[in-house]
């Protein structure tokens, strides 16, 4: 069984955002980037069914420049056998699943797993738009999958409760909390991991959908005002003088 895991660069949850000049770019200096955790979700639960001997390979692969290539290195430390950077700039959702569609075309990957969305634009597009190009199964949102015969059994969450899916494969995976658990590179797999291979292949024409017109931070929080315990009755005037009650 062969698994592909698609990973995002994306910069770390403590970053402070700050975009370049032109307002239509984020400002990259200084700024620490991961693997989207949702990713990783994947990334681990691939490496756990290596381990169980259900898997022979797993792939990772990543659009992007050379600055992501620490970031497969260390999915190649935390245990995936290769790697793929797609060398081009992850214009939209669009371009995306169409450089990993194209790439995964033919090469007999059993399952395709993606986060349920990057935490840098919270985009959930890519694995759905991967399904339809490959013309195979797409299960969201998935916390919990296991193997069964040429088959899989995934969960997830729903309102009120837990849906079970039974799917053929191949089939293509988004994962969300729960689906495994993060891992830490131990020494030994970040000495590994530079050795690993890891393929640069060119893209392929695909049209964008999307163009970025510019960024803009939130406005700013209003004012607070605060009552004490001794003013209930002007709280619920205020409340009440602005509609709320």
């Amino acid at each position: 069984m062969k698994i592909l895991v698609c990973i995002s660069h994306v910069p770390d949850t403590t970053t402070k955002i700050v975009f370049n000049q032109d307002g239509k770019s984020l400002n990259a200096s200084g700024v620490t980037f991961i693997i989207n955790p949702y990713d990783e979700f994947g990334l681990v639960r691939a490496i756990e069914f290596q381990e169980q001997g259900k898997a022979e390979q797993v792939t990772v692969i990543c659009v992007g420049g050379a600055e992501v290539e620490p970031t497969l290195r260390k999915a190649l430390a935390i245990g995936a056998n290769d790697a793929v950077r797609i060398n081009a700039n992850p214009t939209d959702a669009l371009f995306v699943a169409g450089q990993i569609a194209a790439y995964a075309k033919g090469k007999g990957f059993d399952i395709i797993f993606a986060g349920k969305e990057s935490i840098d634009y919270n985009g959930g597009m890519v694995p759905g738009m991967i399904a339809e190009m490959l013309e195979l199964p797409f299960v969201s949102f998935a916390t919990k999958m296991e193997l069964a015969g040429r088959g899989a059994v995934l969960r997830r969450e729903v309102d009120g409760g837990e849906e079970v899916i039974e799917s053929t494969l191949p089939v293509v995976v988004s994962c969300q909390k729960g689906m495994s658990e993060w891992r830490i590179p131990n020494m030994r797999g970040i000495m590994a991991s530079r050795t690993k291979p890891l393929l640069v292949v060119e893209p392929i024409s695909v049209a964008t959908g999307v163009q970025t017109s510019g960024y803009a931070y939130p406005s700013a929080k209003g004012s607070c005002v605060y009552f004490s315990t001794e003013e209930s009755e002007n709280l619920v005037n205020a409340l009440h003088n602005k509609g709320l009650i």
